[in-house]
């Protein structure tokens, strides 16, 4: 059964454009002009309930605008939402006491209070029992290893710990439906994989459905088997990441150590070299060619150790996009 349903989205805003200077302050006085932009454009996807499913794209793609149509907080232009049965931007409280959204870069924890604060707020505003607010509170708190640092002042935190307390203020409530808008932006790589950790065993926990956007194509590939790839408010790809990745990678990396150092310019020639230095030399090869290249080296060289692997996620994506535009 489809949780999320979105069919030929569209939003678009109409943006005042000034001329510079003191004239056109005077002119703008008497007649403005303004220009249609287009932030999504005919969209359509579906998301079955449990899915932790990657939206992608590059700044300005539309991938924010999308998920504030199905949290809500925008009306569409044209098209249809359904998110669980409703209409997001009719915004009945049935709707609101079983959706979430996190935004990275908009904090919802009161800055002078402990995020404790926060937590009863939304009991109250959710209107969940005693019982079953601490029962969801110390399954949070053990799933986020806080108990230190809930009944600090929020702006005495570091970002890590404040980005934690952020999600648990949004699920307090146990949401069905989560939106998650770049939630590890301007973490360190620690702090991103215990959120990343978490983010997955909650969705395994609770079969909570799970839409994430991110730069970080880290998260992304270790969290989502399924991506959606938007750009200019275009849905470009919706399927495996595992698929996309074997159709747009085009090459495999293959890094060797070797035991002698003449054998280095050799093997060099075999592809394009992309770290050289002994004993360890790395390469770039077709993925039609690495298998018989990969052969010879074993072949005729001696090898310590070889290692084969796909691109970097983020390289692959960006070919993706480059062969899209």
């Amino acid at each position: 059964m489809d949780t999320i349903t979105v069919k030929n989205l569209n939003k678009t805003y109409s943006i005042y454009k000034k001329e510079p200077g003191i004239k056109g302050s005077v002119k703008s006085l008497f007649a403005r002009k303004y220009e249609k932009k287009k932030a999504v454009g005919d969209v359509s996807f579906s998301i079955n309930q449990g899915e932790l499913v990657g939206f992608i794209g590059p700044n300005g793609a539309g991938k924010t605008t999308t998920l504030k149509c199905l949290a809500g907080l925008l009306h569409p232009t044209s098209g249809t939402v359904q998110v669980m049965g409703y209409t997001p931007y009719d915004r009945k409280s049935e709707f609101l006491k079983k959706m979430s959204i996190v935004m990275g870069q908009k904090s919802q924890l009161w800055w002078d209070l402990p995020a404790t604060e926060s937590f009863l707020l939304n009991k109250e505003i959710y209107e969940i029992p005693d019982k079953e607010y601490h029962r969801r509170l110390d399954e949070l708190v053990e799933l986020m290893d806080v108990s230190d640092i809930i009944n600090v002042q929020v702006r005495k935190l570091s970002l890590g710990q404040r980005m934690k307390c952020e999600l648990m203020n949004a699920l307090i409530h146990s949401p069905e439906v989560l939106f998650l808008d770049e939630p590890t932006i301007g973490l360190d790589v620690v702090m991103q994989k215990k959120l990343r950790d978490f983010i997955r065993e909650y969705n395994r926990r609770t079969k909570a459905t799970i839409l994430l956007t991110s730069h970080y194509m880290v998260d992304v590939k270790e969290l989502c088997e399924r991506v959606i790839v938007i750009n200019k408010g275009n849905v470009l790809y919706d399927g495996k990441l595992a698929e996309l990745t074997k159709k747009y990678s085009g090459i495999k990396v293959v890094s060797v150590v070797l035991e002698n150092e003449e054998d280095l310019e050799k093997v060099a020639k075999l592809g394009k070299v992309v770290e050289k230095n002994m004993p360890k030399v790395t390469l770039e090869i077709p993925v039609e060619t690495y298998q018989k290249a990969a052969a010879e080296i074993l072949q005729k060289y001696e090898v310590a150790d070889i290692n084969i692997e796909e691109p970097p996620i983020e390289e692959i994506i960006r070919d993706f996009f480059n062969s899209s535009v």
